[in-house]
């Protein structure tokens, strides 16, 4: 078993990636090379702005390329809760966004022509338990007859065997506006779309200080490679955020999500476990997802922990538990791959943009990071060059607390709750 991404170990991060020395100066800089900072490059290099992505280790090489590969609609709250929380419009424009942002990765995989296994055949979030199926019921109902999305279609327990093969759930719902995606394929195309678009990509670039210039409205950069003068600096480093900008970290904490994979299975299992090839997610606080992969291996992810350091050989002992309760027909499959990457969450469990001293950010992704990092990139470049005057996650308050600045010492007690939660709702 190696202790390292399949993404990546299958499709490594290419030779002749299109990288470049730290320039002197720039309009943007973009600290971050994963999918919110080479969107947003992308989109600025196509405006005709000088844009540098510093990355402190290699171009995707954070959760951009270790993630569950799931292209969804939504975010982490549901639309329920954004209406709720924000009222009938901002919910309402906060859900679009979503869907809004699913066909922004479609349109960037087909503009950038990266082969990345992209297939829209669905995502089902399934039901852990009998009441959760209830309450699927009730959501695709309200989100049919509030928010006019009639994508969703329910799946009872005595349909399931049509779309999962597994008898550990109580139905689920089908969103056709669904998908996966190779992680791993995708970043290295963004990032060779956003170099073909103009844009600089400088690795091993370590950002230590940002300052602002005294009579200036440009910025110094102080990085590990030396010195670069901007005019706009954006931070796309979400769960990986650092203290390099004082009060940046303390708008977002990393969690750890676990994943394993297993060795290519027959077409016949293939077809077994998945017959319509759809992506899943369950009901769970500490939900698993999985999916199978372009070459027909089961990558199963999820936690039971928040920490982002936990031993990759005991949780893949945890996540193959899971595994052969939600397909006994794998229990023999060995693991090949079993590794971790860091979440960017909020307290408010949103994505958010916005500003500290000047320094605009984009972050807080809460797993949903494919498809809504891709779509906040391009929307902070977008409000940054004025081609766009808002954006609804500007707007959404973001709030912080004082007993959080740099660890997340929370973290455990948090966990706690949540398995708590599992066992009883």
């Amino acid at each position: 078993m190696k202790l390292t991404p399949f993404w990546t170990d299958n499709f490594p991060r290419p030779a002749d990636m299109p990288t470049s020395v730290l320039p002197e100066q720039v309009e943007v800089a973009i600290i971050g090379g994963g999918y919110t900072g080479l969107s947003a490059a992308r989109t600025f290099a196509k405006s005709g702005a000088t844009v540098a992505v510093l990355e402190q280790n290699q171009i995707g090489s954070g959760a951009s390329s270790m993630n569950g590969g799931l292209v969804l609609t939504g975010l982490k709250e549901g639309g329920p809760d954004l209406v709720k929380h924000y009222g009938p419009e901002l919910g309402r424009e906060l859900w679009e966004a979503s869907i809004e942002a699913v066909h922004t990765v479609q349109r960037t995989v087909e503009e950038e022509q990266i082969d990345c296994h992209l297939t829209m055949n669905g995502g089902m979030m399934v039901a852990y338990k009998p009441k959760h199926y209830d309450a699927l019921a009730r959501s695709r109902d309200w989100t049919a007859r509030e928010l006019d999305y009639h994508e969703e279609v329910l799946i009872p327990a005595d349909k399931m065997r049509d779309h999962l093969g597994s008898d550990a759930f109580f139905g689920g719902l089908l969103d056709r506006i669904g998908g996966g995606l190779h992680p791993a394929k995708y970043v290295y195309g963004m990032a060779k779309g956003a170099a073909k678009a103009g844009a600089m990509l400088c690795e091993q670039t370590q950002v230590q200080r940002v300052n602002r210039i005294e009579g200036s409205t440009d910025f110094t950069i102080l990085t590990s490679q030396g010195e670069l003068r901007a005019s706009q600096v954006l931070v796309a480093t979400n769960g990986y955020t650092d203290t390099a900008i004082k009060g940046m970290k303390r708008r977002v904490f990393p969690v750890g999500s676990y994943m394993i994979a297993t060795p290519p299975v027959s077409p016949a299992l293939q077809q077994e476990l998945s017959p319509q090839g759809h992506v899943f997610y369950d009901t769970k606080n500490f939900l698993n997802y999985f999916q199978l992969t372009h070459d027909g291996r089961v990558a199963l992810g999820g936690r039971n922990d928040l920490s982002t350091d936990l031993d990759l050989v005991e949780s893949a002992t945890n996540l193959r538990t899971a595994m052969t309760r939600i397909f006994p027909q794998a229990r023999n499959l060995p693991i090949t791959h079993s590794w971790s990457g860091k979440l960017g969450i909020t307290f408010d469990l949103m994505p958010h943009i916005g500003q500290i001293e000047g320094v605009y950010y984009a972050f807080g992704y809460c797993g949903h990071g494919v498809t809504i990092a891709t779509y906040l990139g391009q929307q902070v470049a977008k409000l940054m060059t004025g081609q766009i005057t808002r954006s609804p996650f500007v707007e959404v308050h973001h709030p912080t607390y004082f007993f959080y600045r740099d660890k997340p010492w929370f973290l455990p007690l948090a966990a706690a709750f949540y398995r708590v939660l599992d066992r009883l709702t």
